[in-house]
C-alpha cells in the first residue's frame, strides 16, 4: 500500500478542453503539494484585473487544498508567477486579504506565462498526524 495520495490523477481539463498530464495534488507523511493554479473557470481564463485574477486562482487553489481536507491555516508556502512586475503590490493586497492572519512563506517571480493569465499559483500545506 503506498502512503502516497493522489488527486485528481488523471490530470484535469485545460485550456480548450486538453487534459493536463499532472494530478492537482499529491499528499504524503502530511504535506500537501499542490500544483500550480490559475485564474480558470471552466476551461478558460478569466479576463480582469490582476485582483480578479489573484482572488480566483486563489479561489481555484483552495478548492483543491479542502478537497484534500487542508484548510487555508495548513499553507506553509506559496509560489507566485506574476507576468508583470508592476502587479506585486495589487497582487500582494489580494494575498494579505484572503490568508489574514496565517500568512504563508513566499516566493514571487516574474515570468512569462505559458498560457494567458497574469498570475499563477502553487502551495504546501502540511498537517499534522496526516502520515
Amino acid at each position: 500500500m503506498s502512503d502516497i495520495k493522489r488527486y485528481g490523477p488523471d490530470g484535469s481539463i485545460g485550456i480548450a478542453g486538453r487534459r493536463v498530464p499532472f494530478a492537482h495534488a499529491v499528499e504524503a507523511g502530511g504535506w500537501l503539494h499542490v500544483s500550480s493554479q490559475v485564474p480558470m473557470v471552466d476551461g478558460a481564463i478569466i479576463g480582469g484585473t490582476i485582483e480578479e485574477q489573484a482572488r480566483q486562482t486563489i479561489a481555484n487553489l483552495l478548492a483543491i487544498v479542502q478537497e484534500a481536507g487542508y484548510e487555508k491555516s495548513d499553507i506553509v508556502r506559496c509560489g507566485v508567477w506574476l507576468e508583470d512586475a508592476r502587479d506585486f503590490f495589487p497582487f500582494n493586497r489580494v494575498f494579505s486579504e484572503t490568508f489574514g492572519e496565517h500568512l504563508p512563506a513566499r516566493t514571487s517571480i516574474v515570468a512569462s506565462m505559458v498560457i494567458g493569465c497574469k498570475v499563477e499559483i502553487d502551495c504546501i500545506a502540511y498537517k499534522a498526524g496526516r502520515a
